[in-house]
């Protein structure tokens, strides 16, 4: 079992109080078992998790609705196992929707791993996500700097120089200023 499923079934056993569809759900290697349990109406959150991390791992698209969903929660460890089943899930979908997420304004305060998910991607649509995002986080008194800093970051690691001007701006945010300067020095030379 690697560590990101043993810390999700760690995590999801304490939720599901050890029942008897948690034991068989972290049990059975059916993906079909596993898909219908996704969709079956009444499953608690947990088995919904569950299951679509251990889809998603795996590589069964059946998994993605749930796991954009589960990307979007308000619960940061529920994003993060989402993060990492989409990151290995393989479709092709999962940029679009990792964009549109840290993209919508009304959603924010749950952006960080969509931004950081786009980073990793490395999909065409991940750098000007991120440049929007944080062209919108830069406004005076934002309260999103988490989000910003992994924007920053992800511009740094994608090295794209049409971040150039919006890495700039970030220099004059104290909180960004030393991760501007070394996503900067990471960008192509103009």
């Amino acid at each position: 079992m690697d560590e990101e499923l043993r810390s999700l079934t760690e995590r999801l056993r304490t939720e599901a109080r050890a029942s008897e569809t948690y034991d068989r759900l972290v049990a059975t290697a059916d993906a079909d078992e596993l898909a219908a349990a996704l969709t079956e109406p009444g499953q608690p959150l947990w088995a919904r998790e569950l299951v679509a991390f251990r889809l998603g791992v795996a590589g069964d698209r059946r998994a993605f609705e749930a796991l954009v969903l589960l990307l979007n929660h308000r619960d940061p460890q529920r994003c993060v196992s989402a993060a990492y089943a989409l990151s290995r899930l393989g479709d092709p979908r999962t940029a679009r929707a990792a964009a549109a997420l840290a993209t919508n304004e009304l959603r924010v305060a749950y952006a960080l791993h969509p931004v950081r998910l786009l980073a990793e991607l490395r999909a065409p649509e991940a750098a000007p996500a991120l440049i929007t995002t944080l062209e919108r986080r830069l406004r005076p008194h934002d309260p999103y700097r988490r989000v910003a800093l992994a924007c920053v970051e992800g511009l740094g690691a994608l090295g794209d120089v049409r971040a150039r001007p919006v890495l700039n701006e970030a220099l004059a945010h104290p909180a960004l200023a030393e991760a501007a300067v070394r996503a900067l020095a990471r960008l192509p030379k103009a």
